[in-house]
C-alpha cells in the first residue's frame, strides 16, 4: 500500500487525470475483481480436472488463461494504487479493491492484552513493508502465482487429445466473447488520451497480452482431432507469453524495492511491460527503448551520427552477408561415416564420398546424405519409439535379458502361426522377438536406390519383414519353432526378406537375421507347459500301449506259427504213416497173391506171437521134463516157408515145433 500524499497543491485539481482517478479506480477496482474470480475458477477447474485426468489438454488450456488473467489483475492493481493516490490527493474517495471490509463496532469488548500485542506486531510489519514498497511485493507475488500456474500446466509428453466435440466448441464460443469484449476495452484503453489516463496504453499492451493467450487456446481446442499433437503442443507453449510476462514484471518488481520512496511525488506505473509493447503493429522493438532513453537521460538516438550511418549501411551489409552466406551453401563437408548424392537442379549426378566438396549453392545444388556402412538393428515391433532403455555395462542385466515365457517384452510382437489339436487344423498365437541387423548398401547404386526408392528404408524392412513373417509363419506349427526348426529359421526368414528388398531394388542389404526369442504369450506360458506336460504324458500312455499290443501281437504270432508248423509236421507224419500202411498193404496183398493160405497163416501167427510175446505163458509139453537137460525153444526162428523148396512148390516150409507136435 503506497504512501498517502503529504499535502495536497491545487493545481492537481485542474489536472485532467486528477479529476477522474476516482472513475479510475472504480473501473480498475471491477476490472482486478473480475480477473481475480475468473482466474480463480479456471484455476479450480483445472485442479479438479487433474485429478481424474492429468493427460488432459482442458488442464494447460486453463491453466495459461488463469495466469494470464492473474497478470492481468496484477497490472490492473499497480494502476489502482496509482489512481488511488491521485484521488486522495484531492481528498476524493477512492474506490476499494476489497468486495468486503471490516466494520468498528463501540460495543465490541476492549482488546486483550495478546491481541494489542498482535495488532501492534501487525501494524510494525505493515509499516516496514510500506517502506519496502507494498505494490512490488503485490506485484511479483501476483507474479510469481502465475509463474506457479504455468509451471504446474507445462508437459511436452502430452498425448494428442481427442477430437473436438460439443465442448470444445463451446468453450471456443465463450473464449470468443470474451476476446472480443476484451479487444473492445483495449480498444477504449488505447484511445484513451494520455493526458486524461496515462496508464491507459500499459493497460491496453496488458489486454493485447492476454487476448493472444485465448486466440491461440482457442486453435488449440478448436483444431484437436484425435490423431495431431501440435494442439496440445502448441496449448503448452502458449504458457510462454504468461511465463515471459511474468518473469519481466518479478524483474521490475524486485528492481523498484531499490529505488528510493518519495511520498510526496506521483507514483509511476510499476507494473508497464516491454514484451507487451512489443505485441503491436507495425512492430517497433527499439522504440520503447529509444523513448526510455529520451525520457530519463535526454539521449535521442536518431541524432547520433553512428546510429545514422548504421542505419544506412545496414542493408547493403546484410545483402553482402547474405550474399557470402548463400554461396557458401554451395561447400558441403561429409563424414566419414557418411555419403552424399549430390543433386544439380533436381538431378542426381554423382555420388561423393566423405570429405570436403564444392558444388553450386542451395537450391541450385543440393546433397541428400546417406549411410556409409553403418550397421543398424531394427525390431520387428511396431513401434521403434518403444525400444528398450540402454542399461549401464556395470549395473544389473537389463529386463530384456530376461527371457523366461512369462515375461513380456517391449520388442515383442504377436504373430498368428498353425496348430495342430485334436487332428483338426487351427491356428495359434505366439510372442516373437525378431531382429535385422541390416545396412545400407556399399556400391553407388545401392545408395542411390536407398534414397529415392524409399522414404523410409527401417519402415520400409519393418513392414517386407511383417510381412514374410505373417507367411512363413503360416506354413510352421509351433512345436516346429520351438524345436529342430528354429536354427533354420532365421536363414530362411533373412533369405526371403532380402529376396523380397532386391526385386523392390531398396538397396538395403540384411547381414544378419537373429531370432531373440519365440514363445506363447507371456499370459499362457504356464498353461502352455501344462498342455506339454499332457501332450508329453498322453504321448507316453500311448508309446506303452502301443509296446504292449505289439508284445502281444507278436507272441501271438509266434504262437500261431508254432501251432501252424506244429499242426503241418503232424500232417506231413500222419501222412507218411500212411504211405507206410499202404506200402504194407501193397506188400502184404502182393505176398498174399503169391504165397496164397500160407502168408495168411504165418501173419496169423506172427500177429498170436506178437500177441504173446509180452503176455505170460505156461507152455505144457508131455515131451518135456525135468529130468531133461535144458531145451533151447528155435521155434521162433523158423522161417514161414522151407528155403529148401523152391517157389514153385507151394509147400510151406516145416517148424521144429510142428514137428514135435506130431
Amino acid at each position: 500500500m503506497s504512501a498517502k500524499p503529504a499535502s495536497t497543491d491545487g493545481q492537481f485539481e485542474e489536472t485532467p487525470r486528477f479529476q477522474q482517478a476516482s472513475l479510475h479506480t472504480l473501473r480498475l477496482a471491477r476490472l482486478v475483481q473480475g480477473s481475480t474470480l475468473t482466474a480463480a475458477l479456471l484455476w479450480l477447474g483445472a485442479l479438479f480436472i487433474g485429478v481424474f485426468d492429468p493427460a488432459s489438454q482442458w488442464v494447460v488450456v486453463l491453466a495459461m488463461n488463469a495466469a494470464a488473467l492473474v497478470l492481468l489483475a496484477a497490472a490492473g492493481r499497480s494502476a489502482w494504487a496509482v489512481a488511488r493516490w491521485r484521488a486522495e490527493a484531492i481528498g476524493h474517495q477512492a474506490v476499494r479493491l476489497a468486495l468486503w471490509s471490516a466494520s468498528d463496532n463501540p460495543d465490541d469488548p476492549p482488546l486483550s492484552a495478546l491481541e494489542r500485542g498482535l495488532l501492534r506486531i501487525g501494524l510494525a510489519g505493515r509499516r516496514q513493508l510500506q517502506r519496502l514498497g507494498s505494490e512490488a511485493l503485490w506485484l511479483a507475488g501476483l507474479a510469481v502465482l502465475a509463474l506457479v500456474m504455468v509451471a504446474s500446466a507445462w508437459r511436452l509428453d502430452l498425448p494428442a487429445p481427442a477430437a473436438a466435440g460439443q465442448l470444445h466448441w463451446l468453450a471456443g464460443g465463450v473464449l470468443a466473447l470474451a476476446a472480443f469484449a476484451l479487444v473492445v476495452a483495449e480498444r477504449h484503453l488505447a484511445s484513451e488520451n494520455p493526458v486524461v489516463w496515462p496508464e491507459a496504453a500499459d493497460l491496453a499492451a496488458q489486454i493485447r497480452w492476454l487476448v493472444a493467450v485465448q486466440v491461440l487456446s482457442i486453435a488449440c481446442l478448436l483444431f484437436t482431432d484425435g490423431e495431431r499433437l501440435w494442439p496440445v503442443r502448441l496449448a503448452v507453449l502458449t504458457g510462454l507469453l504468461p511465463a515471459a510476462l511474468a518473469m519481466e514484471l518479478i524483474l521490475r518488481a524486485l528492481f523498484s524495492v531499490f529505488s528510493p520512496r518519495r511520498p510526496g511525488q506521483e507514483p509511476r506505473l510499476l507494473a508497464r511491460s516491454l514484451v507487451c509493447g512489443l505485441l503491436q503493429w507495425p512492430p517497433r522493438p527499439l522504440a520503447f527503448l529509444r523513448h526510455e532513453l529520451h525520457q530519463r537521460f535526454g539521449i535521442d538516438l536518431r541524432q547520433v551520427w553512428a546510429f545514422d550511418f548504421m542505419r544506412r549501411a545496414a542493408l547493403p551489409v546484410l545483402a553482402l552477408v547474405a550474399m557470402v552466406g548463400w554461396l557458401l551453401t554451395g561447400v558441403t563437408q561429409i563424414a566419414m561415416d557418411n555419403r552424399g548424392i549430390y543433386e544439380r537442379f533436381g538431378n542426381p549426378v554423382e555420388v561423393w564420398q566423405p570429405g570436403l566438396h564444392l558444388g553450386l549453392p542451395w537450391p541450385l545444388g543440393r546433397v541428400l546424405v546417406v549411410d556409409n556402412g553403418q550397421v543398424h538393428e531394427l525390431a520387428t515391433s511396431g513401434d521403434a519409439a518403444l525400444a528398450d532403455p540402454l542399461a549401464d555395462a556395470e549395473g544389473p542385466a537389463p529386463a530384456a535379458a530376461n527371457r523366461l515365457w512369462d515375461a513380456s517384452h517391449i520388442s515383442e510382437n504377436a504373430q498368428v502361426i498353425a496348430g495342430d489339436g485334436g487332428g483338426r487344423q487351427n491356428f495359434q498365437i505366439v510372442n516373437m522377438d525378431v531382429r535385422f541387423i541390416y545396412r545400407i548398401g556399399l556400391d553407388d547404386r545401392a545408395a542411390l536406390a536407398a534414397t529415392y526408392h524409399s522414404t523410409d528404408v527401417a519402415m520400409l524392412l519393418r513392414t517386407i519383414a511383417n510381412r514374410v513373417l505373417v507367411r512363413d509363419f503360416a506354413s510352421r506349427s509351433l512345436d516346429g519353432v520351438l524345436g529342430a526348426e528354429r536354427q533354420a529359421l532365421g536363414q530362411d526368414i533373412g533369405a526371403a526378406v532380402q529376396a523380397y528388398l532386391d526385386r523392390l531394388d531398396s538397396g538395403v542389404q540384411v547381414l544378419v537375421t537373429s531370432v531373440e526369442a519365440i514363445h506363447p504369450p507371456a499370459g499362457a506360458a504356464n498353461a502352455y507347459h501344462g498342455v506339454q506336460a499332457a501332450q508329453i504324458t498322453a504321448q507316453a500312455l500311448i508309446a506303452r500301449d502301443r509296446g504292449k499290443a505289439a508284445e502281444q501281437n507278436s507272441q501271438a504270432r509266434t504262437k500261431a506259427t508254432g501251432l501252424d508248423h506244429q499242426a503241418t509236421s503232424g500232417a506231413h507224419e500222419t501222412e507218411a504213416r500212411a504211405r507206410i500202411a499202404e506200402l504194407r498193404f501193397s506188400a502184404e496183398r502182393s505176398a498174399w497173391q503169391q504165397a496164397g493160405q500160407a502168408f495168411v497163416l504165418e501173419q496169423y501167427l506172427d500177429h498170436l506171437a506178437k500177441g504173446l510175446g509180452k503176455a505170460s505163458s505156461l507152455i505144457i509139453d508131455h515131451r518135456l521134463g525135468t529130468a531133461q537137460a535144458p531145451t533151447l525153444d528155435l521155434r521162433s526162428y523158423a522161417f514161414p516157408l522151407d528155403p529148401a523148396a523152391g517157389p514153385g512148390t507151394g509147400k510151406p516150409a516145416t517148424r521144429p515145433d510142428q514137428e514135435r507136435a506130431h
